[in-house]
């Protein structure tokens, strides 16, 4: 195993929820951080003491507060973006990372109605002709995903191919839970559009950046990253990346849910058109027309989540101060610790590649004969958190050959007996289920997918 400096137990004591019990006095095991990590009290104390010492309105006031709430929201941008190998004016703040890859979806759409309507159109005129020319999708244009995405980086890309008559197209996954290297091919002449997980939600896997991205660019293709899954758990550039666009969210980074943000290259974000419009985000609003302020705040509107964005300029000095490859380093033992303990309980498979070679501490799993809202329900029962469903990603469990699967998530806080605890419950699922049992498959206690 790698070495490292991280030391679980002690990161532990910042994560006051780690310390509750449930059902019925056990110790809480956390392995669901892929769905969601838990706060350490540094964020929690950022974003309370913004409500208690500097709330107000960012950009609209003049008094004394209104400056240091302008100062801390722009201060969270510089943070952020520092932390993700950005400039400052690339960061756009969303309410998560669904958000920040529909408004790249809706600013292509904004710019390929405008073309479609021509310059003349009143209902287009703030969408600039570089705009028209760099972002407009016509029939017969390509956008490619991959069987691996989530409902977030696929659904909206479906959604923008039918309203403009592009064409989707996708790379597919092999058998062991990896984007197929021979189907990279289907990026060609017409693809203007590249969107990609960084890693699977289901499999772990990290995907080849670079390989895509040297293809895209081949070909002048954009390229959209989901960045949900490694920017708490491995370093990301995204300058070195060379993407274009990238959204990630910050209540997987131990940060607070309800802000996420959009990466767009300086000069991209400059001709974006604006997917929702409103106060904040303008120059001149007459009667009859409105001018738009340039980005981020152009992508801005309303009033923002301040006191999450505080919140999450916390989360990324926590993780910053951890060091990224040491918090890399520590989940490599995890997923290897969740590997190694999987394949020693019989009749359990793993979804998605069996050693830990570029992939996360992320591994879905199912139960051979038990439905997994029931192998979720033992482990609940001990104590021991697990997502159970399809995660939001269909295709990927379709193309594996299963409609829903549990899965275990390790973050910076998981130790080496969470995962043995996790382990041991896995042969519990064992031992309860008998094949007369499983038959049918239960749902129980409102288990949602």
């Amino acid at each position: 195993m790698s070495s490292t400096v991280l030391n679980p137990d002690t990161i532990r004591a910042d994560f006051p929820l780690l310390g509750r019990t449930v059902r019925g006095g056990k110790s809480l095991v956390y392995l669901d951080s892929g769905a969601t990590a838990q706060k350490p009290q540094q964020v929690i104390d950022a974003e309370s003491g913004f409500y208690s010492q500097t709330n107000a309105a960012v950009h609209r006031g003049a008094h004394q507060i209104a400056e240091e709430a302008t100062e801390a929201y722009e201060t969270a941008r510089e943070t952020v973006a520092g932390f993700l190998g950005a400039d400052t004016d690339e960061i756009v703040w969303t309410k998560n990372a669904t958000e920040a890859l529909n408004l790249v979806a809706y600013g292509f759409l904004n710019a390929s109605l405008a073309a479609a309507a021509g310059p003349a159109s009143p209902a287009f005129e703030a969408v600039s002709a570089q705009a028209r020319s760099r972002f407009a999708l016509t029939p017969g244009d390509e956008i490619v995903v991959s069987e691996a995405e989530h409902h977030a980086n696929l659904v909206p890309w479906q959604q923008l191919a039918a309203k403009t008559g592009a064409t989707l197209r996708w790379i597919s996954v092999t058998a062991e839970g990896r984007l197929d290297p021979e189907s990279f091919s289907v990026i060609g002449e017409r693809t203007r559009v590249v969107a990609i997980t960084h890693a699977s939600n289901v499999t772990g896997a990290i995907t080849d950046v670079p390989a895509l991205v040297a293809r895209a660019r081949a070909v002048g293709a954009y390229v959209v990253l989901d960045a949900c899954q490694t920017a708490a758990h491995m370093p990301v550039d995204f300058h070195g990346l060379d993407v274009d666009f990238a959204a990630f969210s910050a209540h997987k980074m131990v940060g607070p849910t309800g802000v996420g943000a959009l990466y767009g290259r300086a000069e991209l974000l400059q001709d974006l058109p604006p997917f929702l419009t409103g106060g904040s985000m303008v120059e001149v609003v007459t009667m009859e027309s409105t001018s738009f302020m340039p980005p981020p705040q152009r992508f801005e509107a309303g009033t923002q989540m301040v006191a999450q964005v505080v919140g999450f300029r916390a989360a990324v000095e926590y993780l910053d101060a951890l060091g990224m490859d040491q918090v890399a380093a520590h989940e490599q033992q995890m997923t290897e610790l969740l590997l190694e303990g999987i394949a020693s309980v019989p009749g359990v498979r793993v979804l998605g590649p069996a050693d830990a070679t570029d992939r996360l501490a992320v591994v879905a799993f199912e139960v051979d004969g038990v439905h997994p809202h029931d192998v979720g329900q033992v482990l609940d029962d001990a104590g021991i958190a697990v997502r159970v469903g399809h995660h939001c990603a269909q295709p990927i469990h379709r193309r594996l050959g299963v409609h829903a699967s549990a899965r275990a998530s390790a973050g910076v806080y998981t130790t080496a007996a969470d995962v043995e605890a996790f382990i041991q419950g896995l042969h519990e699922v064992r031992r309860f289920f008998t094949p007369s049992e499983v038959a049918g498959g239960r749902a129980p206690r409102g288990v949602s997918s």
